[in-house]
């Protein structure tokens, strides 16, 4: 395992604008061929712990060169976006992560808060905003890992659109009215036809609601996700899916697949986190996680609200 060091904890200290004393430098961070940042559940103008979380996000992405950031969704609470010119795109995005390392490409799936607005106008801001990329409500594609590009060496990533997939948000046309724009049968076609058709080594998957997790909300929204998608997942040999929603981290493994259910931790407002007799892991810290890859090395560090490094998952292959 590569591990990044820092000598310089001056420098990053000095490159802080919060005023917390016990800001600090971490050691041990893993940095792989490919990293990427990832965050859900963010979107409060900067209030709660959103600015905070966003400043370190800067400060490992110095470090760390990502190649992208991932938001697995609800970065625009409560309502969503109406428009492409919608002053929250400034407040909730523009403004808060503004370190240059930052500029980097962002890829985003929907949330239910999104879903309470226009859905189309994040799609739109991808031809707005210089890093903003969401060419659809679900999409894919490929990293390669070293220069060969050889399928073995590659990532590939599945970014879906989950709440068309919940009952509830398709009946409640109401509160969210773009869901029904969404034929669920359609995409669970598309998704099963893309992992099917992938070579690549590893598979990721990207939503918003959780498959499996422990928490307060309704059930029934774990079971229509299961319901759709655990045995295409399990047939094409997933390897992680990650999603936000429940604003707890929960790291859980079902032990009939060797799928990692991967429920990232919010980047703003937290919750107290549940547990039951799948879980790995739950955390009530907020923050990001940082994914990165090897050849051979799938490595997701939880970092939480003081920069910690918290909590490590690693598969090989």
């Amino acid at each position: 395992m590569k591990k990044l060091c820092f000598a310089w904890f001056a420098v990053v200290l000095a490159a802080c604008t919060t005023t917390q004393p016990e800001k600090k430098a971490a050691e041990g961070t893993y940095d792989g061929e490919l990293n990427i940042l990832m965050l859900s559940d963010a979107g409060r103008n900067g209030s709660y712990d959103q600015r905070l979380i966003g400043e370190w996000m800067g400060v490992y992405a110095d470090l760390l060169g990502p190649e992208f950031v991932i938001s697995c969704g609800d970065l625009f609470h409560y309502e969503g976006i109406q428009s492409t010119s919608d002053p929250l795109l400034w407040s909730n995005f523009e403004s808060i992560y503004t370190h240059s390392e930052l500029q980097c490409p962002w890829y985003g799936v929907l949330g239910n808060h999104e879903y309470r607005g226009n859905t189309q106008a994040m799609i739109d801001y991808s031809q707005v905003s210089r890093r903003w990329n969401m060419p659809a409500r679900y999409y894919t594609f490929a990293v390669p890992l070293d220069d060969d590009e050889a399928d073995s060496d590659r990532v590939r990533f599945v970014f879906i659109d989950t709440a068309p997939l919940i009952d509830k948000y398709r009946r409640e046309s109401d509160q969210y009215p773009d869901a029904q724009r969404v034929d669920p049968d359609e995409e669970v076609r598309w998704i099963d036809s893309v992992l099917n058709a992938s070579s690549e080594k590893w598979k990721i998957v990207v939503g918003h609601h959780p498959m499996y997790t422990y928490d307060d909300k309704d059930d029934i929204e774990q079971e229509n996700m299961r319901a759709r998608l655990e045995e295409v997942f399990r047939r094409n040999a997933v390897d992680a899916y990650f999603c936000g929603h429940i604003h707890t981290f929960q790291h859980i493994r079902t032990g009939r697949d060797s799928i990692d259910y991967i429920v990232n931790t919010s980047a703003s407002k937290q919750r107290a986190p549940q547990r039951g007799p799948l879980t790995q892991y739950a955390s009530e810290n907020s923050g990001f996680g940082l994914l990165s890859f090897d050849k051979g090395v799938m490595h997701y560090t939880l970092v939480n609200s003081r920069g910690e490094l918290e909590y490590e998952i690693e598969r090989r292959k």
